[in-house]
C-alpha cells in the first residue's frame, strides 16, 4: 500500500508534534511543585499514571512519525525510478 505524500506529511508531523508535546509535558511533570507528582520528594501515583502515558505516546508518536517517515522515502524512491 502506497501513502501518499499528504498522508505521510501528515503522520510524520503528527510524530514529531507528540514528541514536542509530551518532552514539555515530562519536564513540566518532572518540575511540578503543586504537591500532585511528587509528596515529601516521592512520586505520586498521578506521576506514575502520567509518566506512563507519556512513555505509550513517546512509542505512538516515533511509530506513526516512522510509517510518514517511510511513505515519504518511497514516493521519493518512485519519483527517482519513474523520471
Amino acid at each position: 500500500m502506497k501513502l501518499s505524500r499528504p498522508v505521510s506529511l501528515f503522520l510524520l508531523a503528527f510524530g514529531v508534534w507528540s514528541w514536542i508535546i509530551w518532552i514539555t509535558f515530562v519536564n513540566n511533570l518532572v518540575k511540578d511543585g503543586s504537591g500532585l507528582a511528587f509528596e515529601d520528594g516521592n512520586p505520586t501515583a498521578y506521576f506514575f499514571v502520567h509518566l506512563t502515558l507519556a512513555v505509550v505516546s513517546f512509542v505512538w508518536g516515533t511509530v506513526i512519525g516512522g510509517i510518514g517517515l517511510r511513505g515519504l522515502r518511497a514516493l521519493s524512491r518512485t519519483s527517482r525510478t519513474t523520471s
